[in-house]
């Protein structure tokens, strides 16, 4: 009798530990993987939020569709964090708990900021997202962290260096939001100024659509500022900007990082847009002779046949999705889909063929991707066109 009792007090135990085991096993080792996102899909920036969100999405859609990860297929789950660092770190922990994903994307540079230290000591996953954040990008102190392009910071050292190629000596002027996105590469801009020979005349600050702009375009003319560089913005008060310093008789050229070089400004300025430049580290829609842009298009021809037109933030968040999914891979070939085996094999991305999303075959250098071109806006056409070759700042 005794010996009976012990027998079926061994199997109930065996049976409880084969329950947690099959609760605590990570999702991907059950034939699926999770990639969760906290996207900006309303708020001030839901109208780049619903198209970085859609370009993630298809990349992951695309990825399963060709076989998925060692035949495992990707989960996508998305939460909408409104462009509000309260309301997005708390959809990020509610993802967290309820799915536990080993891969995060998140909407903001005030967001991968907030959740740092937890990705690093609690959460342990990779995690990506709409930020160039130079401090995100620090392999140091954010590990598990990367940037999938260049950081805010190189996007101004290749427009500083195309300024001192075409005029050695300059004037330039920084324009930025009071955000931790427009603050960001500011600090590494002053050295570059320096560094390049450049002027730096005088930096102006202004909230996200800003409408009284006057005293900072006026102190612009007032330092002769010949280049501005504008970052933290992505539309308001970019164009009240411009057509105030054109009212004043500026002759200024004015330029932006990846966030602020797009068609919906172009459509915005008009003939206001001619001289303006930017950095771009992906390929444009319209830059059709690029084999991944003929994919993409087929793709949506085929999954979203009333979409006719795909934005620069489709391009960062597809993007996003294709590195996601180069990692998935070498990570799942060595076993070892944790955190820290992606972490181990996105460092590990060297001369990978994105089909020519970016301007040359990328390396993962650090926690980030430092390639962009410069574009000029042609205002007759609508679009931008390149005026450099591709560029690494590192």
């Amino acid at each position: 009798m005794k010996t009976w009792s012990r027998l079926l007090i061994g199997i109930a135990l065996v049976a409880a530990l084969l329950t947690f085991t099959a609760y605590t096993e990570p999702a991907s080792a059950q034939g699926e993987i999770k990639v969760g996102a906290v996207q900006p899909i309303t708020g001030r920036f839901a109208f780049a939020g619903v198209h970085i969100n859609a370009g993630l999405e298809d990349a992951l859609a695309m990825a399963n569709e060709e076989g998925g990860i060692g035949g495992k297929k990707i989960k996508y789950i998305m939460e909408d964090g409104t462009y509000n660092t309260d309301v997005a770190v708390a959809a990020f922990k509610r993802i967290m708990t309820r799915d536990n994903p080993i891969i995060m994307y998140g909407e903001s540079t005030g967001l991968g900021k907030a959740m740092a230290s937890e990705i690093k000591d609690r959460y342990k996953i990779l995690y990506s997202s709409t930020s160039f954040s130079g401090e995100l990008a620090d392999p140091a102190g954010n590990p598990y962290v990367f940037v999938p392009g260049p950081t805010y910071g190189d996007m101004f050292g290749i427009l500083l260096k195309y300024i001192a190629k075409e005029k050695p000596g300059a004037n330039v002027a920084f324009f930025y939001s009071d955000t931790e996105f427009g603050k960001d590469p500011v600090p590494y801009g002053r050295e570059m100024c320096k560094k390049l020979g450049l002027n730096l005349v005088s930096e102006e600050v202004a909230k996200v659509g800003a409408v009284d702009i006057a005293s900072q375009v006026l102190n612009l003319k007032r330092q002769k500022a010949e280049y501005v560089i504008f970052q933290g913005f992505v539309l308001s008060p970019v164009a009240e900007i411009i057509k105030q310093a054109k009212d004043y008789g500026l002759k200024t050229k004015f330029m932006g990082t990846h966030w602020g070089t797009h068609k919906m400004l172009l459509d915005k300025l008009g003939p206001l847009a001619e001289g303006y430049m930017g950095v771009m580290p992906y390929s444009f829609w319209w830059e059709e002779d690029r084999p991944i842009i003929k994919k993409i298009r087929a793709w949506n021809e085929k999954h979203h046949p009333d979409v006719k037109y795909r934005p620069t933030s489709y391009m960062q968040g597809f993007f996003t999705g294709q590195v996601f999914v180069e990692a998935l891979k070498a990570a799942d070939k060595t076993g070892d889909l944790t955190g820290g085996g992606l972490v181990k094999a996105l460092q590990a991305i060297k001369n990978a063929d994105s089909g020519g999303m970016m301007c040359q075959n990328y390396s993962v250098i650090g926690n980030k991707i430092p390639y962009g071109r410069v574009f000029k806006a042609n205002v007759s056409k609508g679009i931008f066109e390149p005026v450099s070759g591709c560029m690494e700042i590192n």
